[in-house]
């Protein structure tokens, strides 16, 4: 696997970015994380990591309770058909297992094969919290920070109305 949080946390403090993590017990799902988070404020988000047919990888990051639709996505985005990509190319591309996928983990992708789509409304939204590449622990930042981070990984997210 790739890095861990605490070079996620050392990119922000370098970037002067302020956060807050809280540990609590691992999460899977949206459902698993609204039961463990307790009293995390902000915008809790989902993240999907997608490909296409050929073999193109995009990182959509939206507020949890978004329903989203994955054929309508692709053609948005210029995808084509998307569809989730497996286990083996989420930890070959973004460094992390299933159930931590997250926009800090393109702090592994320096060859910049993902694409990052942030939801428009979830940047409204401050602030947003994400896990440190780990799924026991959830970390708050600003939403324009998200940006700034993102940026600093290489990256330059589209930001689409969904």
């Amino acid at each position: 696997m790739g890095t861990g949080p605490d070079d996620v946390f050392a990119r922000l403090d370098a970037l002067g970015i302020g956060h807050r993590t809280v540990s609590h017990e691992p999460v899977f799902t949206v459902e698993e994380s609204r039961r463990a988070r307790g009293v995390i404020e902000g915008g809790h988000c989902k993240n999907l990591f997608l490909k296409n047919k050929r073999n193109e990888y995009w990182l959509v990051v939206c507020l949890e309770d978004t329903a989203v639709d994955l054929k309508a996505l692709g053609t948005l985005i210029g995808a084509g058909r998307v569809s989730f990509a497996s286990a083996e190319r989420l930890a070959d591309a973004l460094g992390v297992p299933p159930g931590s996928v997250t926009p800090f983990a393109l702090i592994n992708d320096s060859g910049c094969r993902v694409r990052p789509v942030l939801q428009e409304r979830m940047l409204e939204v401050s602030p947003l919290s994400y896990h440190p590449l780990r799924n026991d622990m959830t970390t708050t930042i600003a939403a324009g920070d998200l940006i700034r981070f993102v940026e600093s990984c290489g990256h330059t997210p589209r930001i689409e109305n969904f």
